[in-house]
């Protein structure tokens, strides 16, 4: 390990005062950057922010970038056209001694050095890494899941989908068949079932133009472990949505898991099983690895444990808010409920984090985070979504315009919000795009095969 200082050459040249470290590139770390940077006096501090990705995310974008809607440049947004003021460092870190002020960062340029690990100090600390996927011991999981945060892995799916309906057409095995045009999605959160809903509505369109595939040919299954999908916009609007699904003979199996994934047989905890080349897993998601490598104080779920003011609780110069951070509600009727970790909160707990940085910082006093949930959007694929907003219940068309009119009020930047609002134009003028990109996950396999290679086999 080495101490490095940053590099002058490539990024913003250090201001004198307080160094404010960022950790984590999404709707948190992102957004509090991007108000600091707004509101510091020149020499006030300077910022520097880690990501693993020189992107932020909007992820409730990444269905509709799987279902070909959006391209997938305009789900990200890049962080150093955004914070142009701010420090970027791509790498993530692998520690904090937070006693010491210093964390430990793997990043691009250590790992070419050889170095492993550099060293960077701080005086505040922000902590907004996220989460990652939860997953389970699950037989073959490992082996043959594909997972839903990420765009490569939106656009990634997108490609699968279409080259298993491309397997399905050519094949003479009707057993290949069978397991080419089924797909299993393992969990009914938002993830699971708007990735599930778009797809299906994508492959359906694309079934068109295959001479000896149907709409009907095609098996879509959602499992869910509990006894309702979408618990956000509540269990009348959830039940509604389960109805919708089957209502396009998608089977949704509730109070179901899976059980195993082996031999590209899925088996289910009901006794079902699915020959299928496609498991999705969404179930949910856990905190970051790196809390646990840090000397700062977690709650049973592995979370920090903030104050309402966003700072870890019991510690001076840290703070967190998203999904890292267990934040008392005090809008909640009941005592001890925490604030819900999902993009509404974040988004809002981001502008208090960074008044209460400043204020901190300038000897001021901090405000509490406070607000009350205004409700869920979800979308079921085109024209058609559940809403629970504010207390009115919507369905259907009124309810998919309102997710993507919210949606397109979050995105950040105007440049982003217009090319996203012109690509939906534009797709509802003319027909989707059906065609499958799956060889540039392996760009080099043309070349390679010419050199006296082997060609990337399908996963």
């Amino acid at each position: 390990m080495v101490k490095a200082e940053i590099s002058p050459g490539t990024t913003p040249a250090p201001t004198p005062g307080a160094r404010i470290l960022v950790v984590g590139g999404g709707y948190v770390g992102m957004y509090t950057a991007l108000r600091l940077q707004r509101k510091l006096k020149n020499g006030e501090a300077e910022i520097v922010v880690v990501s693993p990705d020189p992107y932020m995310t909007y992820q409730p974008f990444l269905p509709e970038a799987a279902a070909g809607n959006i391209s997938p440049r305009h789900v990200v947004v890049p962080l150093r056209r955004v914070l142009e003021k701010c420090t970027i460092i791509i790498g993530e870190a692998t520690a904090i001694d937070h006693a010491q002020r210093t964390a430990t960062l793997k990043t691009l340029a250590s790992e070419e050095e050889g170095t492993g690990t550099v060293e960077i100090t701080y005086d505040e600390l922000v902590l907004a890494p996220g989460s990652v996927s939860r997953t389970l011991p699950v037989p073959g999981l490992a082996e043959h899941g594909i997972g839903f945060k990420t765009v490569e892995e939106a656009i990634g799916l997108r490609n699968h989908v279409i080259e298993q309906m491309d397997i399905a057409s050519s094949t003479r095995d009707p057993a290949i068949r069978d397991a080419a045009l089924t797909f299993v999605f393992v969990g009914g959160g938002y993830a699971g079932v708007e990735a599930l809903a778009e797809l299906e509505d994508m492959a359906r369109y694309a079934s068109r133009y295959y001479h000896n595939i149907k709409a009907d040919d095609l098996k879509w299954i959602l499992v869910e472990a509990t006894g309702r999908i979408l618990p956000e916009v509540g269990a009348e609007m959830g039940v509604y949505a389960v109805r919708e699904l089957r209502a396009r003979n998608i089977d949704v199996r509730l109070d179901t898991r899976l059980v195993s994934c082996e031999d590209r047989i899925a088996v289910l905890s009901d006794g079902a099983r699915f020959p299928t080349r496609t498991v999705v897993w969404t179930a949910g998601v856990k905190p970051h690895p790196i809390l646990a490598a840090s000397d700062l104080p977690l709650d049973a779920r592995g979370r920090l444990r903030c104050t309402a003011k966003l700072s870890v609780d019991g510690v001076e110069h840290a703070w967190s808010a998203g999904d890292a951070a267990a934040v008392p509600d005090l809008t909640a009727d009941e005592p001890g409920k925490e604030c819900a970790p999902n993009a509404q909160h974040a988004l809002r707990q981001a502008g208090v984090l960074a008044a209460n940085i400043l204020a901190s910082l300038r000897g001021e006093p901090l405000q509490d985070y406070r607000h009350a949930y205004a409700g869920s959007v979800a979308s079921l694929g085109l024209h058609k979504g559940v809403a629970h907003v504010y207390g009115r219940k919507l369905k259907g068309f009124p309810a998919w315009l309102m997710h993507r009119v919210y949606h397109l009020s979050r995105v950040p930047t105007f440049n982003r919000k217009a090319r996203v609002l012109a690509e939906w134009t534009l797709s509802g003028l003319f027909k989707r795009e059906i065609v499958s990109l799956g060889s540039l996950e392996h760009p080099r396999a043309e070349f390679e095969l010419a050199a006296g290679g082997e060609r990337p086999k399908d996963t």
